[in-house]
């Protein structure tokens, strides 16, 4: 959550943060306002590795750091979406395993002290030439109680091992599903935001290309409407599908939000973006689909699609922003079509 920069942080630190943010600034000519200073401060702290990598990317690049590229700085990763994809609250079961072994382990330090020092009186007795029948059976009981020590530490180790590797094995099954659409089975849209932050880095270190396009159903309240919400979710799945099946290796397709479908293509400019969109398109305007339980056809299912490709620095809201748009002259156009930001080009003159 976005509060204030300096925090708990010692002032006279967060005092040489703050010069170095301000200095930064001034170098680079960006406005100091408030949301420019958070950026820049957290770029002078280094809590963001992917920040700091985006700035040295663009002041490598010498681009001037005008309002949009400040703007989508500060949204991108500082702002309260920033902190959409943070982890959750540290397992209570983590730290009840961890509590347990720290309880074991103090005992058994206690008692390794406890026997060093009984292991002391019985050498001090050695030297004072007492009877050595009871000398050996104080080193034996003394001996015999650090084997039982010795043996509950490596069964309460062996314990704790294998309850470790079950949480692991459950957050990794719950990291799957946080990122996972379950109707779909496509990407969530927290898991896309994570892909297109990292594609994001890539393209600009390597000076790549990165695009993406935008899935909606036509009619996809009438499926619904007419048919039932079984229906609807099928038709979802069919969609799915034809996007997973027809996207590559490295590419991440995900579910945006109800209707909505989205694909992220590292690597690809507009052209071979929009070539995978409209192969997407008409496969899925081929496909039929039938009712489970009668095998009935039902009306075949339309899509339209916007295509963009990423600009310098841009936030994923920007670009499909841009998506959005195409998308929505391709329904204005008649549906069952792909437009991409290219074809959109007189409409933003114009705004």
């Amino acid at each position: 959550m976005v509060g204030d920069p300096i925090g708990d942080m010692d002032v006279e630190y967060a005092k040489t943060v703050a010069d170095q943010a301000i200095r930064s600034m001034s170098q680079q000519m960006v406005p100091a306002t408030p949301s420019n200073f958070a950026v820049w401060f957290d770029y002078a702290m280094g809590t963001s590795p992917a920040l700091r990598k985006t700035i040295d990317i663009l002041v490598g690049n010498k681009r001037k750091f005008d309002s949009s590229i400040n703007r989508e700085l500060y949204t991108t990763f500082v702002g309260p979406q920033a902190d959409a994809g943070a982890a959750a609250d540290f397992p209570e079961q983590l730290q009840s395993v961890i509590s347990s072994a720290k309880e074991f382990l103090t005992t058994a330090i206690s008692d390794n002290r406890t026997q060093i020092e009984t292991l002391g009186e019985v050498s001090s007795q050695v030297q004072t030439n007492s009877d050595p029948r009871s000398i050996i059976e104080k080193l034996v009981a003394e001996l015999s109680k650090a084997t039982t020590r010795a043996s509950a530490l490596e069964s309460n180790f062996v314990a704790t091992t294998q309850e470790l590797d079950k949480i692991r094995d459950s957050l990794k099954v719950a990291e799957e599903r946080s990122n996972t659409d379950a109707l779909t089975g496509l990407a969530n849209r927290r898991s896309m935001d994570e892909f297109f932050r990292s594609a994001q880095i890539t393209a600009m270190e390597k000076g790549e290309s990165l695009s993406i396009f935008m899935i909606d159903i036509d009619h996809f309240k009438k499926f619904n409407d007419t048919y039932g919400h079984q229906v609807g979710d099928q038709v979802l799945r069919l969609v799915a599908k034809v996007l997973q099946d027809n996207v590559r290796e490295g590419d991440l397709a995900a579910r945006y939000g109800g209707e909505e479908l989205i694909a992220v293509l590292p690597g690809a400019d507009l052209d071979v973006c929009a070539g995978v969109a409209e192969r997407i398109r008409s496969r899925i305007s081929e496909a039929r689909l039938t009712r489970r339980s009668s095998g009935k056809e039902i009306a075949s299912v339309t899509v339209s699609i916007g295509v963009a490709q990423f600009r310098m620095a841009e936030s994923a809201e920007a670009i499909i922003e841009r998506c959005d748009r195409g998308l929505y002259q391709a329904k204005r156009s008649g549906r069952n079509q792909t437009v991409t930001e290219n074809d959109l080009e007189g409409e933003v003159a114009a705004a």
